[in-house]
């Protein structure tokens, strides 16, 4: 058992009891009738009934004889929280990438007010706190931070959020050097503006589009600011095979390679979709503790070839910390991660012909503490554990 009082009854402000608690801790330790003591917003006890009550004592206590499970709360690894809730389904299912992005859903962000931000953040928090999500990372789309921010406060969801960040240069007119500049200032800005702490439930952190959008001074300085703020970089990268080849053709290298070249991975970044990776870039991830945010159901609608070219298997068998993501409405059509767990937890069974392959235990990792660490915050989020926040998630065992 975990408490801060072993030797007398401490005081608590909640206790819940007689419950299954799914600890995700280092051990993955397991308890059948659980209990769970929170002091504030911190878990100062988490163990065997018996034990919790014996050192604790508190003014409320919740009975959960036959009724909960206690998971730590989802994290959601990569959702557009502005632009597609309130336009779901609209996009067509036969669209490719290019026409998918360039034809329909960048219009839409585009043509959205800052009122349509707030409905559409609300929608997608709400979403994914009633499907077990209490934290999430933003892709980037938002055009309206300070509106988004505001309406995303009244939702008490945790999260990582910013504007998408690119700089190069696609037209010969356009002056490279500003270009940089201007996203640079942009990302401190933001960053400033809303930085992270223990106690902030919304923060700012670098969202930088990917694909071959960042010059390496851009990454570069994603990077160090990533760094010296204690916060997550997250990008797109490889969801299409014009990724590697673009880089193989600018730099001589694929794209995580490059990345490599440029001491941009690590533990502070997080590459979403990264599909189309061959057996060295796989190791690259491995060796630097870079995260990869696999976002199923998107890459099933989109056709991006995660079982039939992805090599998540590989990633996974060599320690990659993969989490999960639900991506937009219009790709993955929902903000419930369970459903991209569930996807996650059969796709490369079939593909792979082998039931051995992401068991519940690791899909429950990936959208957990797996998550956490991606976003920089596994010190305090993602797993039940004395000192830890009380970010946890009720499940209904009696619903249908």
């Amino acid at each position: 058992m975990d408490t801060n009082q072993p030797n007398s009854p401490a005081s608590a402000d909640l206790i819940i009891k007689h419950v299954w608690i799914v600890t995700m801790d280092e051990e993955r330790r397991i308890f059948r009738d659980g209990a769970i003591a929170v002091k504030g917003d911190r878990i100062t006890g988490v163990g065997p009934s018996p034990d919790i009550l014996q050192n604790f004592r508190a003014d409320t206590v919740i009975d959960g004889t036959d009724k909960f499970v206690i998971t730590p709360g989802l994290v959601n690894g990569h959702v557009h929280v502005t632009g597609e809730p309130i336009t779901r389904g609209l996009v067509p299912d036969n669209t490719d990438w290019q026409e998918n992005v360039f034809g329909w859903l960048i219009p839409t962000y585009l043509s959205q007010t800052p009122q349509d931000e707030q409905l559409s953040a609300k929608l997608a928090a709400l979403e994914m706190l009633r499907t077990g999500t209490t934290c999430f990372v933003e892709a980037g789309t938002i055009l309206d931070l300070d509106a988004t921010v505001q309406a995303l406060n009244e939702t008490g969801i945790r999260g990582r959020l910013g504007q998408w960040l690119q700089d190069r240069a696609f037209d010969p007119n356009d002056n490279q050097s500003e270009l940089t500049k201007t996203a640079v200032a942009k990302m401190v800005a933001q960053q400033d503006r809303y930085p992270a702490t223990e106690d902030t439930l919304l923060a700012a952190a670098p969202c930088l589009v990917g694909h071959n959008t960042a010059t390496d001074e851009l990454w570069r300085e994603a990077t160090h600011l990533a760094q010296d703020a204690h916060v997550g970089v997250t990008a797109h990268m490889s969801a299409d095979p014009a990724d590697p080849n673009y880089y193989l053709e600018t730099a001589g290298a694929r794209a995580i390679e490059h990345l490599a070249n440029l001491d941009a991975l690590g533990p502070h970044l997080s590459l979403t979709h990264a599909v189309h990776l061959d057996a060295h870039e796989v190791d690259l991830l491995a060796q630097t503790e870079t995260s990869v945010t696999h976002c199923p159901m998107t890459a099933m609608k989109g056709g991006y070839g995660a079982t039939a070219t992805g090599l998540f298997p590989e990633m996974s068998e060599k320690g990659v910390n993969i989490l999960l993501g639900t991506d937009g409405a219009n790709n993955g059509n929902s903000s419930d991660l369970m459903r991209a767990m569930f996807c996650s937890a059969g796709i490369f069974k079939d593909s792979r012909r082998n039931p051995n392959l992401f068991p519940a235990t690791q899909i429950l990792e990936m959208a957990t503490i797996n998550g956490a660490k991606a976003a920089q915050m596994s010190d305090q989020i993602g797993s039940l554990e004395v000192g830890k926040k009380a970010d946890f998630v009720l499940h209904d065992r009696k619903r249908p």
